[in-house]
């Protein structure tokens, strides 16, 4: 797959809510995954570990209201959307969460991913 349809493939997944999916078909196993200061995992390496993080952070959310992700924007081996979620958490309610997350492919498959908001 090349850039473009790995980037395309995400979202389209992603806009069905099927995360996990998207995990486990386009991400290279030995995939990095990298949030920003703060969060309870700053980094998390291996396809296997991502998809932890992600059930981690699923298991804190009570309810998700609405989503909302971009077209994405390629250049080269990296594409980049913005996300927009309204969810409540069970540790602080509801809030309007905005990020901008960046990915890297090499070999059709995604290499990294990094959060930033």
């Amino acid at each position: 797959m090349t850039t473009k349809q790995v980037a395309d493939r995400l979202v389209e997944l992603c806009r069905m809510g099927k995360i996990f999916e998207t995990q486990d078909e386009l991400y290279a196993d030995d995939a990095v995954s990298i949030e920003p200061d703060g969060g309870p995992i700053k980094e998390a390496k291996g396809k296997q570990a991502i998809m932890e993080k992600g059930k981690m952070f699923a298991s804190m959310v009570v309810e998700f209201h609405s989503s909302t992700i971009s077209e994405p924007i390629v250049a080269g081996n990296a594409f980049a959307i913005t996300w927009a979620m309204d969810v409540t958490m069970k540790d602080r309610g509801r809030s309007n969460m905005e990020e901008v997350c960046v990915y890297m492919v090499k070999d059709g498959k995604i290499i990294s991913e990094q959060f930033f908001f």
